[in-house]
């Protein structure tokens, strides 16, 4: 089995063999040309080579690493060491670039010694004495420059300090400041923290709350005993004390009781709406409303404070004996102790939790007060360091010398020409054109978009989910160029195989059988109709009554063929030719069971003639008197009378071939099929593959060709009076 890459390559290379071989012709050529070139004039090498030169006293660190001698190519191809040099010796810069050579010492080898620091350079040309003065024009300019970029060194390095010096200044005189202004304002918390004064505050201040709590237990123990005897809570007590004490309160509790009194001797006598009755009820009123309004002056604050009493309760809580009242006033001074120790106890506490509050803050005050000192130390640091830095600078500016220096002056040495052989030249030309040769073939085999292969194909189809109803081979013909097609007539024919596949293949496509199928491809050029055909006659020799319609009406009939004969009046009334079925289907005489309707075509708007009622209808009738039907329909790319066919037929199958579908337009084609919900797509065909054929039913190229018809067999008289077919019905 031959290679895909293969494959690509031999297809290409038949159809771009002439640029190919253009191309090895003209590599070739350009060899011979550069063989017959005289021999190159005797050259001269110069080399010399630049070594480290160290300072030897010194005294900053600032000269020793400024001078590390590092070897570099900018050192010595450098633009102001180039144009000196070219200046000096009367050269090109670009030739001077070109032939200058210059190498680098290696590095040395794990486990071996480090390689002597040194540059070599080199310089070719067919002068001497230019040779040499270049190198040694080379070697001083380059140890100048060593010295000039040393020296450009230590200037930066003094600007960058004095640039950054007065900004580290300034951050360290903010840091002392910080430290500074945070000291003053948590000094007094950490010191107390330091000496232990802080603790001490927090435990005097829970003693006395436990002082206050005990007094306040014992102050609680006596109101309690004072309530239980009076029967009182201190607030009772303390309306009642004052309302037994107010004199006037006294006298008009006095004058109420009196009133009462006379009201009882005169309801014995008299009705209750009399005069006097009346009157002493007015009078009892106003007195309890002027007892009422005095207590609540008394103990309210005149009803704004205290809620209003009844004049009842006031004489019920207003007659308390001496002794009574004195207990009552002492259950209101116990009292006012208790609150006074309350609120005592509740400031104790508050100061307890803020003193606590200050202590448990005291860890992260020192470590901000740490931060800030180790601020202020790194600042101090850095600053020291900027201040050492400038003064080692300072004194490594009498210590700067260049880090590479000539090692001496330079040695020539005469090269001796080498002249390939013309011969070696030629072949070596031979070669590299075959080699550009076959890669343009492939290139331009790559470039042209075009399925070459059949593997090709069958990826593009399972990439889109394309079914692969088959494979067909290329059918061998014996002259292309007569006009003859690959319609396998021979009932013997190897070929007849992978089509038997196909059609096998076409029953198990979909659930339901298919009776009318569409066959059409991307381009003219894939061989759907050639398709249709043989799988039209291997479906006639497995005995199904087969149809083939030529509904490709935009190119010629292929009934030729099949010594099949077209109607010469077709092209001229082609709906009187598909309205009479009669006329159109035609029986093919090599094979048994098939039928054809030949296209009048090329003929003026076929699609017409596809939407045409007697069309449809024609492809109606021949629905039920076929088994199998084969519509040959146009490619995709010419037009879309496909389309219009599709809703007649039973499903579509879309025909490739390598070598001549194009990428772009088979994707283009598979997408409109596989996407459209209303377009039933069966599958994909790949025709003209080179998979084998057993070599025991090869027959020879005469019985694979299709014999020219034969004068006897078609004359003129025929065409034009075709012989009635007789069609099968059901």
């Amino acid at each position: 089995m031959t290679l895909p890459i293969v494959k690509r390559y031999l297809i290409a290379f038949s159809q771009h063999k002439w640029t190919g071989l253009a191309a090895c012709v003209l590599v070739t050529g350009v060899s011979v040309i550069v063989a017959k070139q005289p021999a190159p004039p005797t050259e001269y090498q110069a080399e010399g080579g630049l070594i480290a030169n160290p300072p030897t006293v010194v005294f900053s660190k600032t000269a020793t690493d400024i001078q590390q001698p590092v070897p570099s190519l900018k050192l010595i191809k450098n633009n102001d060491v180039i144009t000196s040099v070219a200046q000096q010796a009367k050269v090109e810069v670009k030739e001077l670039v070109k032939k200058l050579n210059i190498s680098l010492p290696k590095p040395a080898a794990k486990g071996e010694a480090a390689p002597a620091l040194r540059i070599t350079v080199k310089y070719t040309d067919t002068d001497k004495k230019r040779a040499e003065n270049v190198v040694n024009a080379v070697l001083q300019e380059s140890s100048k420059f060593s010295r000039k970029i040393n020296t450009v060194r230590l200037t930066a390095i003094m600007n960058e300090i004095n640039k950054r010096l007065p900004l580290v200044e300034k951050e360290l005189r903010e840091a002392e400041r910080n430290l500074e202004q945070y000291t003053k304002r948590e000094g007094s918390v950490l010191l107390a923290a330091k000496n232990g004064s802080l603790v001490q505050s927090i435990l005097a201040s829970q003693g006395q709350q436990s002082a206050v709590i005990l007094q306040l237990q014992g102050i609680e123990t006596q109101i309690a005993s004072l309530q239980q005897r009076l029967g009182l809570n201190p607030d009772q007590a303390y309306a009642s004390s004052a309302l037994s004490a107010d004199p006037i309160i006294a006298n008009l509790r006095v004058q109420i009781y009196q009133a009462e009194s006379q009201l009882e001797i005169l309801k014995k006598d008299l009705r209750p709406k009399h005069p006097n009755i009346i009157q002493l009820q007015k009078q009892i009123q106003s007195y309890e409303e002027l007892l009422r309004q005095r207590a609540n002056e008394v103990i309210g604050g005149n009803g704004m404070v205290a809620p209003l009493k009844s004049a009842n309760e006031v004489r019920q809580d207003s007659n308390l004996d001496p002794a009574r009242q004195s207990l009552a006033n002492q259950l209101v001074a116990l009292q006012t102790q208790k609150e006074t120790l309350q609120q005592q106890l509740k400031g104790l506490m508050q100061q307890e939790q803020k003193l606590r509050k200050e202590y448990a803050t005291i860890p992260n005050k020192q470590l901000g007060q740490a931060r800030l000192q180790e601020k202020l130390q790194l600042k101090q640091n850095v600053y020291s360091q900027m201040q050492a830095s400038l003064a080692d600078a300072q004194t490594a500016e009498a210590e700067t010398v260049s880090t590479w220096i000539p090692e001496g002056e330079a040695q020539v040495i005469k090269l001796a020409p080498e002249a390939m052989s013309p011969i070696i030249i030629i072949a070596a030309g031979g070669l590299v054109g075959i080699v550009i040769g076959g890669a343009i073939i492939f290139l331009l085999g790559s470039l042209g978009g075009v399925f070459q292969t059949m593997e090709d194909i069958r990826a593009a189809m399972v990439q889109r989910d394309i079914a692969v109803l088959g494979i067909l081979p290329y059918v061998a013909i014996a002259d292309p160029e007569l006009g003859e097609t690959p319609i396998i007539l021979d009932p013997h024919s190897p070929y007849l195989e992978p089509y038997e596949r196909l059609r096998t293949n076409l029953r198990r496509a979909t659930e339901n059988p298919v009776k009318v199928i569409l066959l059409t491809s991307v381009t003219n050029e894939e061989g759907k109709s050639v398709s249709a055909y043989n799988l039209a006659i291997t479906s006639a020799r497995a005995g199904k009554r087969t149809l083939i319609v030529e509904a490709d009406m935009r190119s010629p009939s292929l009934a030729r063929s099949v010594k099949v004969a077209p109607d010469p009046d077709a092209s001229i009334e082609p709906l009187r030719y598909y309205g009479n079925w009669s006329d159109c289907i035609r029986l093919v005489p090599e094979v048994e069971n098939l039928y054809l309707v030949p296209t009048p075509g090329p003929i003026q708007q076929p699609a017409a003639i596809l939407e045409s009622s007697e069309f449809r209808r024609l492809l109606e009738d021949v629905r039920g008197r076929f088994d199998m039907v084969f519509v040959d329909a146009p490619a995709l790319s010419l037009c879309n009378d496909t389309f219009v066919l599709e809703p007649m037929t039973d499903g579509i199958i879309l025909v490739a071939r390598p070598g001549y579908t194009v990428e772009s337009m088979f994707s283009e084609a598979a997408e409109q099929l596989t996407e459209s919900e209303d377009i039933r797509f069966l599958g994909g065909i790949i025709n003209g593959t080179d998979i084998p054929i057993a070599k025991t039913l090869l027959f020879t190229e005469q019985q694979l060709m299709v014999p020219e018809p034969e004068s006897e067999t078609f004359t003129e008289k025929e065409e034009q009076q075709p012989e009635e077919v007789k069609v099968p019905t059901n």
